[in-house]
């Protein structure tokens, strides 16, 4: 991984991650978000309709779980997944390292850089497991933004990873997210449980293995 920083400039482990803005901004908690708009409750996640915006909801194969979302638009893909995380504290600068050695294990690599939502990393990964080296990789974006009391990580694929004006599309979706924390008690890096929506919404199931 290559690494953009000065000795100076390293964050501390368990400082929060967020744009200053984010509390008027977004991504938003739920007590910040506007309580007239029509969004569509997914759980753990509020989203707001837009015209050619495609939901998917991803499946757990054993447990039959929604464990992500997935948000088709612009020639983009945005895939979410809120979790808890403490009240003072944030999860991103860690987890950015745990990802960068996850993808550095499948044979990918990894560029950290700093984003419209703060440090974020720039994947190049192996389409299949196995693949020799030369082949095909796909390029994806991993952002993420320490909430209160929760964390929120967004997976940018397709036009939005290389194009700036289709970048700006995606990352202004990410933005109109609102994270429902609730208030039952759960550790940290916990999956903030998600749900299909309650009325129709033209929303289609993906299953995961």
């Amino acid at each position: 991984m290559t690494d953009i920083t000065t000795p100076g400039d390293f964050p501390q482990p368990h400082a929060k991650s967020a744009p200053e803005n984010r509390e008027s901004d977004g991504p938003f908690d739920e007590s910040e978000a506007n309580p007239v708009r029509p969004y569509v409750d997914l759980g753990g996640i509020k989203i707001l309709p837009r015209e050619g915006l495609h939901l998917r909801l991803e499946i757990e194969e054993g447990s039959k779980r929604v464990v992500a979302i997935g948000l088709d638009f612009a020639g983009s893909t945005l895939q979410v997944q809120p979790f808890a995380a403490p009240r003072s504290s944030g999860l991103w600068h860690e987890i950015r390292d745990q990802i960068a050695d996850q993808i550095g294990k499948q044979g990918g690599t990894t560029t950290p850089r700093e984003g419209p939502f703060g440090p974020e990393l720039v994947a190049e990964i192996p389409v299949a497991a196995g693949q020799e080296a030369g082949g095909v990789t796909r390029l994806a974006r991993f952002i993420g933004v320490d909430g209160p009391r929760w964390f929120l990580r967004g997976v940018i694929a397709g036009e939005g990873a290389i194009d700036p004006n289709a970048a700006a599309q995606i990352e202004d979706l990410f933005r109109s997210l609102v994270v429902v924390r609730g208030g039952t008690p759960m550790p940290p890096r916990d999956l903030i449980p998600l749900r299909m929506p309650a009325s129709p919404t033209g929303a289609t199931e993906t299953a995961t293995v």
